[in-house]
């Protein structure tokens, strides 16, 4: 079972939950950005959820899809099309041997996430199929999608294959048609996407390095995400941050995905998935972990404004959010199983 990929897209790449356990080799974790769209999509169509996806960014791919295949797509709405037929987000998707899925106009969002039942099949490096285009390893070659790529899928979870079985051989007369299901992933479970998204920051030892004023104004006036932003990090651009003193001699510490490092310049930097491993900039803080999906789909130019949490306050936000997903999980599972017949 294959996808062969049509046109290649702005940025797309394979990638799943990360490559862990590797900092010492000054290698970061990278994997997806908006990693609760990329659990969702895995859900929704039964893989494990560290199973690989394709990332888009901005532009989608042209995909051709060689066999049937149960896919879903979460994220950013990138418009997505097979014929005339537009395809409905945050559900599973039947998607018919030889169907071509396009996608448009970027409507909301910056990555969408596209799973496929059992997962694309690439070579695992170092615990991770994620594609990391700073080293070159991961996904296929350690590159973004190419012209005439041929995508291996894994073998789909039983429920998967159910649903595959049940309209390749019992509705043949129907099979040529893209399917949806009638369920779907509601956007009331969904982080805080918006067009002007509120992020929530745990402040670390060395805010106290900056004057009151500037941390007041931090918190209060927004910032906007420069275009000189990537999978790296994400530079910030308004009110500078003054620090009480002249930068004292300071030692490179370890550093991790939503760190919000300033430099000398005081302009903010938020290190994103694909971040080094230390740095030597001041901390100002850390983004909850809530608040980094959210993040990841902010494009550039988009007004952000930051809010001061405690650590406390950002556990709790993260096991509320885990408890909402086991419980959705079990559903789509349920789900899966009997109601294949509302497919339509």
């Amino acid at each position: 079972m294959s996808i062969e990929v049509i046109r290649s897209g702005l940025l797309s790449t394979v990638q799943d939950e990360g490559r862990f356990g590797q900092r010492r080799y000054g290698i970061h974790p990278g994997g997806a950005m908006d990693t609760f769209a990329a659990r969702v999509s895995n859900m929704l169509v039964g893989n494990t959820r560290n199973a690989a996806v394709i990332e888009m960014t901005m532009t989608g791919s042209e995909l051709r899809f060689e066999d049937d295949q149960l896919i879903s797509l979460c994220g950013a709405d990138l418009s997505a099309k097979v014929d005339d037929m537009d395809i409905p987000m945050w559900r599973p998707i039947v998607m018919p041997a030889g169907a071509v899925l396009r996608f448009g106009q970027c409507r909301s969002g910056l990555r969408t996430y596209m799973a496929v039942a059992g997962g694309i099949d690439v070579p695992v490096i170092m615990g991770s199929r994620s594609t990391d285009l700073k080293t070159g390893i991961g996904g296929i070659d350690g590159r973004a999608l190419h012209v005439g790529d041929k995508l291996r899928i894994g073998k789909p979870s039983t429920e998967a294959s159910m649903i595959l079985d049940f309209w390749g051989t019992k509705r043949k007369s129907d099979v040529h048609r893209v399917k949806a299901t009638a369920w779907y992933f509601s956007s009331n479970e969904w982080p805080g996407y918006h067009e002007e998204p509120v992020i929530r920051i745990v402040p670390g030892i060395e805010d106290r390095g900056f004057t009151e004023e500037s941390l007041r104004t931090f918190y209060e006036e927004p910032y906007l995400v420069s275009p000189q932003s990537d999978r790296m990090g994400y530079r910030m651009q308004g009110a500078v941050l003054e620090r009480k003193q002249a930068r004292e001699q300071r030692l490179s510490e370890a550093v991790t995905y939503g760190t919000v490092q300033i430099p000398a310049d005081g302009q903010p930097i938020i290190l994103m998935a694909d971040h080094q491993t230390i740095g030597g900039y001041p901390v100002l803080g850390q983004v909850a972990r809530v608040d980094l999906p959210i993040l990841a789909q902010a494009r550039p130019g988009t007004r952000v404004t930051f809010r001061q949490i405690t650590f406390r306050e950002a556990e709790m936000l993260w096991l509320e959010q885990e408890r909402h997903l086991r419980l959705a999980e079990n559903f789509i599972r349920s789900r899966m199983v009997a109601g294949m017949e509302e497919l339509r």
